[in-house]
């Protein structure tokens, strides 16, 4: 894994730590003394739990950084908490020559969920937790298939956010020649190919692992940016762990079913109704496709339904105003999830108030039909009625034109919107009509119902 990206410090920051040499013990008490007045002073140990005074006063400077920044997402010392230790990735660099023109300082941040049974090393996780725990079978099963894909787009000074989930069996040209596949299978395909080549010049272990999953990336991110026909900022990548670790943190999640549902494959075994999840509950609940009328579709939109739900529980529960919570996602985060470097996550996090507020919307991109492709069951996929939908929603209200969103709709699914250029439909409504998607939009900021 390449070293995680750091932004250049605070000039002003105390910097005795820096001159200290990797692994020098602190000096004894007494030791430099007659130092000139304002120099920096050793820190002597000191015996039990009263912190060290550098230690209170940098907590001291995180307190009062928190009482302004907070208040918007994450303050001066949560960013420099992640800062330390985030696991980074310079996959972007690789497709930002070819990518669409960007959208007067709009955002668009892929969210990359890996079914992958094995750790950033490569390493199988504990037969016994992916089984009793995850209740995902064995190491061996998913692979590197991104079951997840979800574009958020983040309009320029704040606004609505508007996320589009991609529908993991879409069957679409994978980046790099590589013919047609399920838009999931582009990472695994890619990391295989590069571990071939790699394992040929003597690459081996963890080494390989990382490289490999950097070729993943860049073909995941590459085949997204190309199918929907905008940028790709930014993007973070989570496996099965790293989900179950956030919902432990979280727990107990709130959702909302409109069925009862028994599932032995993902071991969902849920009422109807309003309930409460461990983090056990929560993966089984956002796995479930078995049983499910709309099968992989519905499971997309329990994606939805348990990211709104959350978010509404971090912000009732005031996560972002408090540095104590805030650290135990972090920890996770720096974990677990993967990032591009040059994400300045304090810039994101002042988004949260949107995300946890009720000013997201999430769609499910439409497909076609289905069909078997080279044995395998896959949906079929419009790519032009796709880039105008997803562009027709991204585009700036007063760049809106009087063209078929949709593309050229069919019968049942939707019609374009025909407002002339630079008007929004009443209330701000999204400029598409919603039954052009696979389904209900599912709103951020509460507890949705869903199948």
């Amino acid at each position: 894994m390449p070293e995680p990206y750091r932004r250049d410090r605070d000039p002003g920051r105390d910097r005795s730590r820096e001159r200290r040499s990797p692994g020098a013990r602190p000096r004894a008490q007494g030791a430099g003394r007659g130092r000139p007045a304002g120099g920096p002073r050793p820190r002597p140990r000191r015996a039990g739990p009263s912190p060290k005074p550098g230690r209170a006063a940098r907590i001291a400077v995180c307190l009062t950084s928190a009482l302004v920044m907070l208040t918007s997402g994450v303050g001066w010392c949560a960013y420099h908490w992640l800062d330390r230790g985030v696991n980074t990735s310079s996959a972007l660099d690789a497709l930002r020559d070819d990518a669409p023109p960007g959208r007067d300082g709009a955002v668009n941040l892929l969210l990359i969920g890996l079914d992958s049974r094995k750790d950033m090393n490569g390493n199988d996780l504990p037969k016994e937790f992916v089984q009793d725990e995850l209740h995902a079978g064995s190491s061996d099963i998913g692979g590197y298939n991104t079951n997840t894909l979800i574009l958020m787009h983040i309009p320029a000074g704040g606004g609505k956010v508007t996320a589009f989930s991609i529908p993991r069996d879409d069957y679409v040209e994978i980046a790099g020649g590589r013919g047609e596949h399920k838009i999931k299978e582009a990472y695994g395909i890619a990391k295989a190919e590069a571990e071939e080549k790699l394992s040929a010049r003597g690459v081996k272990g963890a080494e390989l692992e990382h490289r490999g999953r950097e070729a993943g990336r860049e073909a995941t991110l590459a085949t997204v940016q190309h199918f929907l026909g905008v940028p790709i900022d930014h993007f973070a990548e989570v496996n099965l762990l790293g989900f179950y670790d956030i919902a432990k943190v979280v727990q107990p999640v709130p959702v909302c079913l409109k069925h009862p549902v028994r599932d032995r494959y993902s071991g969902a075994d849920f009422p109807a109704g309003p309930q409460q999840l461990d983090a056990r509950q929560a993966l089984s609940f956002v796995r479930q496709r078995h049983g499910l009328a709309g099968g992989d579709l519905d499971r997309t939109h329990r994606q939805q339904a348990f990211l709104s739900s959350v978010t509404h529980k971090l912000q009732e529960q005031g996560v972002w105003s408090d540095l104590g919570k805030l650290q135990g996602l972090f920890d996770v985060i720096k974990k677990d999830v993967v990032i591009d470097n040059r994400w300045n996550i304090l810039d994101f996090a002042r988004q949260a108030p949107n995300l946890t507020g009720g000013n997201a919307e999430f769609h499910t991109l439409p497909i076609e039909g289905f069909a078997t492709r080279k044995g395998e069951a896959v949906n079929l996929v419009d790519p032009a009625k796709v880039k105008s939908l997803v562009q027709a929603m991204t585009e700036p209200k007063t760049e809106r034109k009087d063209t078929p969103a949709a593309g050229d709709a069919k019968p049942g699914e939707g019609k374009p919107d025909r407002s002339e250029p630079g008007d929004a439909k009443p209330g701000g409504s999204d400029p598409v009509s919603s039954d052009s998607f696979q389904g209900p939009p599912v709103k951020m900021g509460g507890v949705p119902c869903v199948d």
